[in-house]
């Protein structure tokens, strides 16, 4: 790849969510903002190929973009009325004590809740996290024509509602934030063990940060709600260990096998931090305080043997009361093969209605394997195998399955 072409696909993964923000907010339409913004990335491969780089090209996009749509807003005589009142609403300063960020209010305006949390989800990696419809597509395992189809009928729908671009009052935020901070986790998940069946990047440190910049945001906005600490506390702890996830010859680390002292131990004392502040607030704890309570007694230990099982466990049996889905019980039985052994946990396991899920499928190759029942082990790393969609989990997986040899 050209020096420029570099250039552009580094500026795309940063800039693009900003331009379309920027731009939506100056000229009140998303569909528009988001063509616009295309435009301009397809403009600087002409320019900067001629004339280099610009010395901020966020600035030259934003720019570039902003002018192409005034163009076409001004051609466009029905829209006239509706951009001079865009205009002058970009001018209107918010009131005191609510987050100025553009990035903010589009994760706002793409989780409002007139939409469904499917088009929630599709509409805010795409614009705000910056990936491609493939990728979304791939990550939810629908068709590209499908995942495009969502992506614009939410844009259409926001428009057609009159769906405000901004921040909510006060009043209105403790009703939408959970459905932003549900977003802010998927797209922080994307980002550590990225959907790349095309062999790309196994971890996106791009989406992890940014999803954890705007829950930072989303957290300052709302200081008093615990669900937004437990959910930073949980990206933290969990991005503190992503030195160790991958090995230099692309494979996934599992957490028993990581070099713990490669671990981000200032990120891992901001998340315990965060925990306690959220177990003395004395509140009955959400889902995200608990996994992030999980993840604080994991990256506790100085070694996997360390590691307090029976708590684990205990934080377990409370996120099965507050979310009984069959993924949690599923990484409870982890908890239980380490504390009763591995046939008490495959018990638990095989009832689980995840046949379509790897990971149910490697789990359960994980507890035969330790049982020495190694045929069966290996039918189930072969269908994990299958199902995974990240190349460095693949590769773990193979190296395992390989290992059992003929038994």
């Amino acid at each position: 790849m050209s020096d420029v072409g570099e250039a552009l696909a580094r500026v795309h993964r940063g800039e693009w969510a900003r331009v379309v923000a920027t731009l939506a907010r100056r000229i009140g339409d998303l569909d528009v903002a988001e063509e616009m913004t295309a435009e301009a990335f397809a403009a600087a491969v002409e320019r900067w190929s001629a004339d280099g780089v610009p010395p901020n090209p966020g600035a030259w996009l934003t720019t570039t973009a902003y002018r192409r749509a005034v163009d076409r807003i001004r051609r466009e005589s029905r829209r006239e009325d509706k951009h001079r009142e865009a205009m002058m609403l970009a001018d209107v300063p918010e009131p005191l004590g609510v987050i100025d960020d553009d990035r903010l209010r589009l994760i706002f305006t793409c989780c409002h809740p007139a939409l469904a949390m499917e088009a929630r989800v599709a509409l805010t990696l795409r614009l705000v996290g910056g990936l491609t419809v493939p990728e979304i597509a791939r990550a939810y395992l629908v068709q590209e024509a499908a995942m495009s189809r969502r992506i614009t009928r939410a844009k259409t729908k926001i428009k057609a509602a009159g769906i405000p671009y901004r921040v909510p009052s006060r009043e209105d935020l403790p009703a939408r934030v959970t459905g932003v901070l549900a977003v802010l986790y998927l797209i922080f998940n994307e980002g550590y063990l990225a959907s790349d069946p095309g062999g790309k990047e196994a971890v996106r440190a791009d989406l992890t940060a940014e999803a954890i910049r705007l829950t930072r945001l989303v957290r300052t906005l709302l200081p008093d709600d615990h669900e937004a600490a437990g959910l930073l506390a949980l990206m933290l702890l969990t991005e503190a260990r992503r030195p160790a996830r991958v090995s230099a010859t692309g494979e996934l680390v599992v957490l028993a096998e990581q070099d713990r002292s490669a671990w981000d131990r200032e990120l891992i004392a901001e998340g315990h931090a965060l925990v306690r502040a959220c177990i003395a607030a004395g509140r009955p704890p959400g889902r995200y305080q608990i996994l992030a309570a999980i993840n604080a007694v994991h990256t506790d230990a100085r070694d996997t043997r360390d590691t307090d099982w029976a708590q684990v466990a205990a934080l377990y049996d409370h996120l099965v009361r507050v979310d009984p889905s069959p993924i949690v019980r599923l990484n409870r039985a982890v908890a239980v093969a380490e504390l009763d052994g591995p046939q008490v946990a495959l018990a638990e396991v095989d009832g689980l209605p995840l046949e379509g899920y790897h990971a149910y499928h490697a789990t359960r190759a994980e507890l035969l394997r330790r049982m020495g029942r190694g045929g069966e082990a290996r039918a189930a790393y072969d269908r994990a195998i299958e199902l995974a969609g990240n190349s460095a989990e693949t590769a773990y997986l193979k190296r395992r399955r390989d290992q059992l040899g003929g038994r």
